[in-house]
């Protein structure tokens, strides 16, 4: 069988003109089937389009004979989780930096009170007028 580097120096016309034998097939099914290849694999590995592999599978499944009905591709969900995983761990150390960022701030605030002698930071004893309410004044 012709390795990807092979297979990159044939001719068009040779590449058109290629084909598998029947236990090849049926031994890359039945690998398929183990879920030991998955069909992406085995597309990038010997260059054959999806339609061909699944065409493979309806004709020498010994699955599809029987009629159970299998997961072609089931890492995705664990590829998923690891993916989440990831993103999580990713936005807890941007929580960690903007955190470490507010502390800095804080302190920095803090020295400056204490050097200065006032306070720098919003105090919201008394609430903002909001603008709503009876005019104590008319202008009549």
């Amino acid at each position: 069988m012709a390795t990807v580097s092979e297979y990159e120096r044939l001719t068009v016309q040779q590449r058109k003109v290629r084909y598998f034998n029947e236990t090849f097939k049926r031994l890359k099914v039945s690998e398929i089937d183990r879920n030991i290849l998955s069909i992406a694999e085995l597309c990038r590995e010997y260059q054959v389009s999806r339609a061909a592999v699944y065409k493979w599978i309806y004709k020498y499944s010994a699955m599809r004979k029987r009629e159970i009905k299998q997961v072609i591709e089931p890492e995705s969900e664990t590829r998923k989780v690891l993916l989440l995983t990831q993103e999580v761990r990713e936005l807890q150390r941007i929580i960690g930096e903007k955190q470490l960022k507010m502390d800095f701030l804080e302190k920095i605030i803090e020295l400056t009170e204490k050097e200065y002698g006032f306070d720098i930071k919003k105090k919201f004893t008394v609430k903002p007028s909001c603008g709503i309410g009876p005019i104590k004044n008319s202008t009549r």
